[in-house]
């Protein structure tokens, strides 16, 4: 009775403290701003030699800090300084070293020259490989195994240091692509561009050859094509002329790395505590990584030595009355800390969302009913029921283009002749990929009429930018051109009714893809009823994702699926994924369809270092003609990413290219605070009617047998 008795005082008592029961974090001071969100996959990287995925770049973008990044606010998107106090000069020189005027002819171009000024003020965050002792020695630069007993993450070493950021520290991370150990992704692009970086990858290989083990010191080998220039200023020569250079120095491949950080962490006994730079960064940017828990949190926390940013004070005409420049000019970042929780399946992370306990949140299939109202005129809202909680709808399309390609050796698909081109159309005409969009994406798409999406240079709006051998435009916007003419191109392409006309059997079009699940049924099945309008059979080949990269190597395809997103803003990013000299199977490059038009390869040579201009796009306009003329891909779609955030999360502006988001936003977190409190109050009706039942039936128990008892 006492024990009953105590759990319903209990029960009064957590009512009347104003606590959650379900917060899924520690108890925290209403004022502390922090910005809640997920993750669903761990980061197989976080040196920023090695990564080059997003879920990588989510944590990577806010610890380092490249010379250039992509200004918060403007679009189209645009490169601003970041490290440095100003962009970067850009010099050219010919063969003979000579120098030559900005706007010489490209074929007169050797090497472009970017000199790259840092501002003053940089430092890197606190961390014990910059620690030093009484005599200014390094502190932990010689440690033995026995010394890191107990040592298992940074935070067990009693002494951390900083220091200045130099010009060495950027060309020792340039160097650092060409390391034996570390297999950067972009070593063979940039190998073709910095002088000397494959000799120097070369150098390094023999290096390591004769020094297995260890620190691999890189300030002893020199790289031509990079010089420190003073404590403060340093230079990157690169071959030809090379404008999309400045894009890459905004990544973190072109962030500061002292030396000390990997001299530090080769020490023996450091690897088998996942003390390494994969796991536990040194950068210089706004957060440094504070909890490394990969399977169940990672935080980063406000880098104490990080100032000198501030908040953008211009941006697009519409940002003022939207709210994106209430914080103009103040000191960034504008958060303290970033939770991200591990969250794998898409229920609990949405139920979390609602509750309050994430901040903003993108929109799975299962939800979208839920989140979003579409009107007739097909513009997005949230529902009654979203508004009614303040929370606001963000959409955007992404720098992605998502394609079906067709292979350009294979004898019936392929090639440039009349006969192929009318098939290809027919299957291009038939494929409805506003039905797909519609049904698989829920409308969260634009159907592609080019490999170049929105928002980047050569794109064009409207009737200037539809694909005429697909579409007609028709009461201002584009539609599809009819069954009938796709049938009649087939039939003019020697497949009357999908009948080969020579041999007399149904034609068969190949589709390899990695979609071999049962939530991929459905859509296989849609591609097919595509392919039956036209009375061609589809035969879906599903296979892994390494075979499928085979076959695709070898030119083992007719048909597959094939999505580019875009590394930097700029067209060359993407139509060079149909130039000639980058065929997947003769050169291994990024042209999964081995397209090969000469006049279209000598428009891009043409059209690839120019600036953005009108003459380049009169260039890009032809070159997507040729495209569309010869429809090397099933042009697809560019995905549209919509995200939920709540009322008290500011400044959650779109923005594509620009990774380091996290330290232009704000919190409100009282009234986040306030708002959580009163939505995940409690039921305690029937916990308190519970324990009533309980407390009556243990009356009723006893008195039962004291009544028994009295009888005997």
């Amino acid at each position: 009775m006492k024990m009953l008795t105590s759990i319903i005082l209990l029960i009064f008592l957590s009512a009347c403290d104003g606590g959650t029961w379900n917060n899924p974090y520690p108890v925290e001071v209403t004022d502390q701003s922090t910005f809640y969100t997920a993750f669903t996959e761990r980061p197989k990287h976080l040196d920023p030699v090695q990564a080059y995925s997003e879920n990588e770049y989510v944590f990577l973008a806010q610890i380092y800090q490249p010379p250039l990044q992509y200004h918060y606010l403007k679009r189209p998107y645009t490169l601003v300084p970041q490290a440095t106090d100003v962009m970067p000069t850009v010099s050219y020189l010919d063969k003979n070293g000579r120098a030559l005027s900005a706007s010489a002819p490209v074929d007169q171009v050797a090497f472009s020259v970017y000199e790259i000024h840092l501002r003053s003020g940089l430092k890197f965050q606190p961390h014990p490989a910059l620690a030093k002792d009484e005599q200014g020695k390094p502190r932990y630069m010689n440690l033995k195994v026995a010394d890191l007993s107990g040592i298992n993450s940074l935070k067990d070493f009693t002494q951390k240091g900083t220091r200045d950021v130099q010009g060495i520290d950027y060309v020792y991370q340039i160097k650092r692509l060409a390391h034996p150990d570390l297999h950067s992704p972009i070593f063979g692009v940039m190998a073709e561009y910095i002088v000397g970086l494959k000799e120097y990858a070369e150098k390094l290989k023999q290096a390591r050859k004769t020094q297995p083990e260890g620190w691999l010191d890189l300030n002893t080998y020199d790289l031509p094509g990079v010089e420190v220039v003073d404590e403060h200023t340093y230079r990157i020569k690169v071959m030809g002329k090379y404008p999309q250079f400045a894009y890459w120095l905004a990544m973190p491949f072109f962030a500061p790395m002292p030396w000390e950080a990997e001299k530090f962490y080769a020490q023996e006994g450091m690897r088998e505590r996942n003390l390494t730079l994969d796991w536990w960064p040194l950068g210089s940017g706004p957060y440094y990584l504070s909890e490394n828990n990969p399977n169940q949190r990672m935080v980063l926390t406000k880098n104490p030595n990080f100032s000198g940013e501030f908040y953008p004070s211009e941006g697009e005409t519409s940002d003022q009355a939207a709210g994106y420049l209430v914080d103009a000019g103040k000191a960034l970042p504008l958060i303290d800390k970033v939770v991200f929780s591990l969250e794998k399946e898409t229920i609990p992370y949405w139920n979390k969302f609602l509750q309050g306990y994430y901040d903003a949140s993108g929109i799975s299939s299962d939800s979208f009913d839920q989140a979003v109202q579409v009107s007739v005129g097909g513009e997005a809202n949230v529902t009654d029921d979203m508004k009614a909680q303040g929370i606001s709808l963000s959409t955007s399309v992404a720098t992605s283009t998502m394609y079906m390609g067709f292979n350009w050796l294979d004898p019936i698909v392929g090639g440039a002749s009349e006969r192929a081109r009318k098939l290809r159309r027919a299957i291009a005409i038939a494929m409805d990929f506003e039905e797909f969009i519609s049904i698989f994406a829920n409308g969260r798409g634009v159907a592609a009429q080019s490999p170049i999406p929105p928002g980047i240079f050569g794109y064009r709006e409207g009737e200037d930018g539809i694909n005429r051998y697909v579409y007609d435009w028709k009461n201002g916007e584009p539609q599809r051109k009819s069954i009938a003419l796709a049938q009649k191109l087939l039939a003019e392409a020697g497949y009357p009714e999908g009948i080969d006309a020579k041999t007399k059997q149904p034609l068969v079009i190949y589709l390899d893809t990695t979609a071999n699940g049962v939530g991929n049924k459905s859509r296989l099945d849609w591609l097919r009823k595509q392919f039956d309008k036209l009375n061609v059979q589809l035969v879906v080949r599903s296979t892994d994702y390494n075979r499928f990269q085979d076959k695709v190597r070898r030119g083992d395809t007719q048909l597959f699926y094939f999505g580019w997103n875009a590394d930097y803003p700029d067209p060359e990013n993407f139509l060079f994924l149909l130039h000639g000299a980058q065929g997947k199977v003769a050169k291994g490059g990024e042209n999964a369809a081995n397209y090969a038009n000469p006049e279209y390869d000598r428009l891009f040579e043409q059209m690839k270092n120019m600036p953005n201009n009108a003459t380049r796009q009169k260039i890009i306009d032809q070159m997507v003609e040729i495209l569309r003329r010869d429809s090397p891909w099933l042009w697809g779609h560019h995905p549209k990413d919509y995200v939920l955030r709540h009322g008290w999360l500011h400044n959650s502006k779109p923005n594509k290219m620009a990774n380091n988001y996290l330290k232009y936003l704000r919190i409100d977190s009282q009234q986040r605070d306030k708002l959580r409190k009163s939505w995940n109050q409690p039921m305690l009706w029937p916990l308190l009617l519970s324990g009533i039942t309980l407390l009556l039936f243990a009356w009723w128990l006893r008195r039962t047998f004291k009544l028994r008892d009295e009888v005997r």
